[in-house]
């Protein structure tokens, strides 16, 4: 069955309430966001608040709970980051609640012994999107119609339409306090291991899978491009392994905002300072510039903080200290707070 998408949505909600914004909304900035699974969705979730034009570049590798089962049986590209890009895009009314409740719902099911059932932990939003897919028998054209179905505020592309795989070394302690190496395959069991011991080398296969043409362009006329924040070694890192995209990082006319994690040591980074997260990212994209960092005062500790700076201006960075931490919820970033600092900080630093 072929069907392609027109541009137009094929579903209008009635009276859906207009979007709401903080006062710094700007209908004519182009931003593209890289990312992914929670990281891209505290992105996303700020700058619907903000731009106009927005969108999504997501990870394809993952490998783990319901995307790795439809990936491993199905041959598709993992629908779950994406699936929670297009969700952070629904507006924050009844009806854009109502869909991204429902894209996010997972089931909960057992059989008749007690066992896990088919459907237990599938999201559902992960299963329209691989139907659409089946349907329209095209990634970029399925994600178009779901966003529309959603009144996604933005356009959500997978960095690749190539499932990829990633893995990695990770230095572990053996006995006698020796270190040993572990090499592995695979991003849930890259993230697992790593909580042992510390990354020391990492790649994407197929090397020679193409990135989405529509990503790079995006890439090339936004105003703007934000990486981060995230898995530092899972979504965040992989946008700048895959060849084409990480020129395409290096030769855009927009500027280039990076976001650091609320916690600098994480399963996949235990023991790192934020200014090793920098000297991570110039060392696998030395080319690769940026304009601006945001960082909320807490990530870097007062004794740190030359060090962050000096690692930043490697980078050809502006660092803006912000308060973008949830009060409630330590390790997330507050989208209103980030929205903020994305406004402000783009505003000192023109495109």
């Amino acid at each position: 069955m072929s069907m392609h998408f027109t541009g137009q949505l094929p579903l209008t909600p009635i009276n859906r309430p207009e979007r709401a914004t903080i006062g710094h909304y700007s209908p004519n900035l182009n931003v593209t966001a890289l990312g992914g699974g929670h990281g891209l969705y505290a992105t996303l979730s700020a700058l619907r608040l903000i731009a106009g034009e927005i969108t999504a570049v997501v990870t394809v590798a993952d490998d783990g709970g319901s995307s790795g089962v439809i990936r491993q049986e199905m041959d598709v590209i993992p629908p779950g980051d994406l699936r929670m890009a297009l969700a952070a895009l629904c507006d924050d009314t009844d009806w854009g609640r109502t869909w991204r409740d429902t894209m996010q719902h997972r089931f909960r099911t057992s059989t008749s012994n007690g066992e896990p059932g088919t459907l237990d932990n599938h999201a559902l939003g992960n299963l329209l999107i691989v139907a659409l897919w089946e349907l329209l028998d095209d990634p970029i054209d399925g994600l178009a119609w779901a966003g529309a179905l959603l009144g996604a505020r933005g356009v959500v592309l997978p960095m690749s339409t190539t499932p990829m795989t990633i893995s990695g070394t990770v230095l572990c302690s053996g006995e006698n306090g020796t270190l040993t190496q572990r090499n592995v395959q695979g991003q849930a069991a890259l993230a697992k291991v790593a909580a042992d011991g510390r990354v020391s080398h990492i790649e994407l296969a197929p090397k020679d899978a193409e990135a989405t043409p529509q990503a790079l362009e995006a890439i090339d006329t936004a105003d703007w491009v934000v990486l981060g924040p995230g898995s530092w070694y899972t979504s965040v890192l992989p946008h700048l392994l895959l060849a084409e995209q990480r020129q395409a990082l290096a030769q855009t006319p927009a500027k280039r905002c990076l976001v650091m994690n609320l916690q600098p040591s994480t399963t996949e980074t235990v023991g790192m300072t934020a200014a090793e997260h920098l000297s991570v990212l110039h060392y696998y994209a030395p080319e690769f510039r940026i304009d601006l960092i945001i960082a909320d005062p807490t990530v870097v500790t007062d004794d740190q903080r030359d060090e962050f700076c000096e690692a930043a201006e490697k980078l050809g960075a502006t660092v803006v200290f912000s308060k973008v931490k949830d009060e409630t919820r330590p390790n997330v970033h507050d989208p209103l707070r980030l929205a903020v600092a994305f406004s402000e900080a783009f505003d000192t630093i023109p495109s």
